[in-house]
């Protein structure tokens, strides 16, 4: 009974962002996944890690600089595409990816700049991820 509870519930989470854009088109981003805190300057000057990778508090590489300011700091999610940055709403595997160049299939929720994920890949590796 717990496992038909936990995978509706896995389901529903991971179904929902995709049901609730259907309106809008699917599009395929490209870009870096890090964290709002380094990408929108909230303690970078640079809109990246290399303030804090400089000083070793938060992490050696920019996948440990994301992951500090997620767990500890209220950071988000986040694709960083050039000067753009979009929120990320999708399963809890895009950790993984963290500081990784990565091609992401969503939709886009323009009202709240939010991608809800339905597909993304490893643009270094090609390899699909299990999100869909």
């Amino acid at each position: 009974m717990y496992r038909i509870a936990a995978l509706l519930t896995f389901s529903a989470l991971l179904l929902g962002p995709a049901l609730y854009a259907a309106d809008e088109p699917a599009q395929t981003f490209r870009g870096e996944i890090s964290d709002s805190q380094c990408a929108l300057n909230v303690h970078s000057l640079t809109r990246s890690h290399q303030e804090m990778l400089k000083g070793k508090n938060m992490g050696s590489t920019p996948a440990e600089c994301s992951r500090y300011c997620i767990e500890n700091l209220g950071g988000k999610l986040v694709l960083v595409a050039g000067k753009e940055v979009h929120y990320l709403d999708g399963p809890e595997t895009l950790m993984q990816f963290l500081g990784k160049k990565i091609k992401i299939r969503g939709v886009l929720d323009k009202a709240s700049n939010t991608i809800h994920v339905m597909k993304i890949e490893d643009e270094d590796s090609s390899k699909p991820a299990k999100t869909q």
